[in-house]
């Protein structure tokens, strides 16, 4: 069956519909990884978004057990090529049978160079993908160019509060749409994990009085979150030593008074280069995100940057003056891969076991 992806700009490229078979308005992105297309497809941030897979041949290794959280969150999935036969020992389905059962629709065929160098250019753009071969450009452009992603953070996170046992450190989890391996890798350390909704109160956080708290990833514009920034300011005030990843370190900013800008096209993707701003030493980085921290915009009283992009110069980490408290935009997670930044899990353990922070 034939399917279309329709830019908001007027820009039409013409596939071969995969998985659920439905229209889908959404924002269109893209991901520079060659590998782990399991893990993009089930990461709660893409919640809201449609996802372009840049590496041609998608689909090989059909579909294993690496998954980031219970369910794919993609609007829309669109690659150049979707492998015809998967296999893999660990092999459990094609990606095929996984759009179709979680309902996302998808194209297949496009020329997904030219549409990368598009958002490239003019920014990262709304797009519809549709098998009806009768829409109207005009109407569709329309609709597309009044699109507004709303409502994500109720959709991503948790619904009440569960823990995940452990013998260590005590860590409370704020799941603004967590990726399963922040909570395996705490759970590798030693630690016991609470995961909180979005949107609990801080007091009930401290109350519990946990050895340190990590700020996930999540999706969406940082600065809608007024609610959810208040108690994080409240989080702040404590001596409670805090870990806050991509949106986490977003939000963190926005509490103490910096500010957030949408990006052009946005950074997702496993081959990011980012720098430690206090050894000069580049690490290799997993990414996800639109949106990034102005840096001019924080009192430096208030945190200094730690880490930047190479590619771009955009802030890539914060560290806050006086407090036990460090902020990275990037997923030292990473899964998929790679691992350069996972020793950050292990400056989180001495932050709350009260030891100086390890330099790598």
């Amino acid at each position: 069956m034939k399917a279309f992806l329709i830019l908001e700009d007027g820009t039409v490229f013409e596939g071969t519909a995969i998985g659920a078979k439905k229209d889908v308005i959404s924002e269109i992105v893209f991901n520079t990884s060659m590998t782990g297309y399991l893990e993009v497809l089930t990461d709660p941030s893409y919640a809201g978004q449609a996802v372009i897979m840049t590496y041609p041949l998608i689909g090989n290794y059909g579909v294993t057990p690496d998954m980031e959280s219970g369910r794919a969150w993609p609007d829309g999935y669109i690659v150049r090529e979707l492998s015809r036969t998967h296999s893999n020992f660990r092999s459990e389905g094609s990606i095929q049978e996984f759009l179709e059962k979680e309902g996302v629709p998808g194209i297949a065929g496009v020329d997904t160079r030219s549409l990368t160098k598009l958002l490239r250019e003019k920014g990262t753009m709304n797009g519809m993908i549709t098998t009806d071969p009768s829409y109207c450009l005009e109407e569709v452009v329309r609709q597309l160019r009044t699109h507004r992603i709303d409502s994500v953070m109720e959709q991503v996170t948790c619904k009440e509060i569960y823990t995940v046992s452990g013998q260590g450190l005590r860590v409370a989890l704020m799941d603004f749409g967590a990726k399963e391996n922040m909570i395996r890798s705490l759970k590798k350390r030693g630690c016991e994990v609470t995961v909180y909704p979005a949107f609990t109160p801080a007091e009930l956080i401290i109350q519990n009085h946990p050895d340190g708290i990590l700020l996930s990833n999540g999706p969406g514009d940082p600065e809608s979150y007024t609610s959810i920034i208040e108690e994080v300011r409240k989080l702040y005030h404590t001596d409670i030593p805090i870990f806050a990843i991509c949106l986490g370190h977003q939000l963190m900013a926005l509490a103490n008074g910096a500010s957030t800008y949408k990006l052009k096209y946005g950074h997702r993707g496993g081959n990011h280069p980012v720098k430690d701003l206090s050894t000069g030493r580049v690490y290799i980085s997993a990414q996800n995100h639109g949106y990034a921290v102005d840096p001019d915009t924080m009192d430096p009283k208030i945190a200094k940057e730690s880490f930047c992009n190479v590619n771009d110069g955009t802030n890539e980490g914060l560290e806050y003056v006086g407090k036990s408290i460090f902020t990275v935009q990037f997923h030292p997670e990473a899964c998929p891969g790679p691992q350069d930044l996972d020793y950050l899990f292990d400056r989180f353990i001495e932050r709350m076991k009260g030891e100086t922070s390890c330099q790598r």
